[in-house]
């Protein structure tokens, strides 16, 4: 999953002006509108998986708005779907049916190297396990998405630094992973994530491997991120988690709940 995060370099690619946002009957009303479209727009998705024995369908017809700013959970027991609405939410998938557009560009049709070029561009991903290299330092662990992006390593040491000093871990630029505790080990994979300055930041289960304190201290710290206008997204079957968010969108056996 964390090399996935930090998707190697990719050659430009003309796909935006490929592959707009809805048109026509799919646009949001007036009284909605916003100078940016939804960081998230499904329309119609299904997620069917071939098995030897025929075909398991993991998502239903999922419509789904997530507005720019938004701090959204998704919520629902083991099996409901959840993970893998979060898998084509961040392009680490692809949808069998229907359409997406991610920060008003159509994503459901791109190819695996468009897709890994949005996902190093647009979007932060945060995992219950922390997927840090242990032979690097924390400042090393966070310039890699932006080495792989190839900004200019003065660059890429700048925006790590900042990205750590924002979340909290100024003083431990040049620890190890195995140098820090499990919560700083999260932060640091935190300013991974968003390090690119991503238009959606996707967390699974981030507080799952934390003890209580330490958990409380991680959605604080994207409360803060939220406040700064990062759209975020965690997916939790934890109540308490979800109810930080503004809203919480449940699932459960491949649909979206009311």
């Amino acid at each position: 999953m964390g090399a996935v995060a930090v998707s190697t370099m990719l050659e430009q690619q003309p796909w935006a002006a490929r592959h707009q946002g809805p048109v026509g009957s799919l646009e949001r009303p007036a009284a909605l509108a916003s100078p940016r479209p939804p960081v998230v727009r499904m329309v119609g998705v299904n997620k069917i998986y071939p098995l030897p024995e025929g075909s398991f369908q993991a998502l239903y017809d999922i419509d789904l708005v997530i507005e720019a700013g938004e701090h959204c959970a998704i919520m629902g027991p083991s099996g409901s779907g959840k993970s893998t609405l979060m898998n084509l939410m961040g392009c680490l998938d692809r949808p069998s049916s229907g359409r997406y557009w991610l920060d008003g560009v159509e994503v459901s049709t791109l190819t695996d190297r468009e897709l890994a070029r949005i996902r190093n561009q647009k979007i932060g991903f945060v995992f219950q396990q922390f997927h840090l290299l242990p032979l690097l330092t924390a400042l090393e662990n966070v310039m890699l998405p932006l080495a792989y992006a190839g900004i200019p390593e003065p660059e890429q040491r700048r925006r790590a630094k900042q990205a750590l000093e924002q979340v909290g871990l100024g003083s431990k630029l040049h620890q190890r992973p195995a140098q820090l505790s499990g919560g700083q080990q999260q932060r640091v994979a935190i300013a991974r994530a968003i390090v690119n300055r991503p238009q959606l930041l996707l967390a699974d289960e981030p507080t799952g491997a934390l003890d209580s304190h330490t958990g409380q201290e991680v959605l604080n710290l994207f409360a803060e991120l939220h406040r700064q206008g990062i759209t975020l997204v965690v997916v939790t079957h934890d109540l308490e988690v979800a109810q930080a968010a503004q809203r919480i969108i449940r699932v459960g056996d491949g649909r979206l709940l009311a």
